[in-house]
């Protein structure tokens, strides 16, 4: 009897203290799968972040690509858009009126000479800031704007108002700080074969576009001045 109770005993002691190696063995787990746990979390919110960041940087390039494209496309716009303007009569006649009238004006303000020279053959013309004494050679350092006409704007001929007339030579307006030494007009045809001319006024240094071949305005004599 006293054995089967010395066995009980034992038993139950054996018992008890699996019981208390499983219960000191279980929060241990419990701990590890927690940790295990963190570290999963952490790896996931980490692999977001990067899945995150890859599309992040997928969508930056994507916009820096929209934005190259769509420069090239405004620069392909522009240099279209000029071409067409630069193609057209007005748009060509205006910017020899400009650029004479550019001469008139920094002549004016200065005591620097300039002369535009209208290359009928050539159909050809530049300005130019005249510094040699030599007027008939022209130095590339003096040159300021130099340009051509395009089949649908041509120079046809130049006539001054002293009577001189030309259309097979260069034709030259030369412009000083009392304004221009000689006035005259640039006939031009446009793309339909109608005439246009621009008139130069050395009497108030105006330079304008006119529709047809205009007539000049001769200046008068001492003689055919009644006062």
């Amino acid at each position: 009897m006293h054995t089967e109770l010395d066995a009980s005993a034992f038993a139950e002691s054996n018992a008890d203290k699996r019981y208390r190696i499983l219960d000191t063995r279980s929060p241990r787990d419990s701990l590890r799968r927690t940790q295990k746990e963190i570290r999963d979390s952490r790896f996931e919110i980490r692999e977001s972040r990067f899945e995150n960041r890859a599309r992040g940087f997928t969508l930056t390039e994507l916009i820096v690509v929209i934005v190259v494209v769509s420069m090239f496309v405004l620069l392909a716009q522009v240099h279209l858009f000029g071409l067409l303007r630069k193609s057209t009569f007005r748009a060509q006649a205006q910017e020899l009126v400009s650029t004479m009238q550019m001469a008139a004006g920094a002549a004016a303000q200065s005591d620097r000479r300039y002369e535009v020279i209208i290359d009928i053959p050539e159909q050809r013309y530049l300005l130019r800031q005249i510094t040699n004494p030599d007027l008939s050679q022209v130095l590339e350092e003096e040159v300021i704007v130099e340009d051509s006409f395009s089949p649908t704007c041509r120079v046809v001929y130049v006539r001054f108002d002293d009577g001189d007339f030309t259309s097979e030579d260069r034709a030259k307006f030369r412009a000083g700080h009392s304004g221009w030494a000689y006035g005259g007009k640039i006939v031009l045809l446009d793309e339909n074969e109608q005439p246009h001319s621009i008139v130069v006024s050395r009497l108030n240094r105006m330079i304008t576009l006119e529709q047809g071949d205009v007539e000049l305005l001769w200046p008068k004599t001492k003689d055919e001045v009644p006062f």
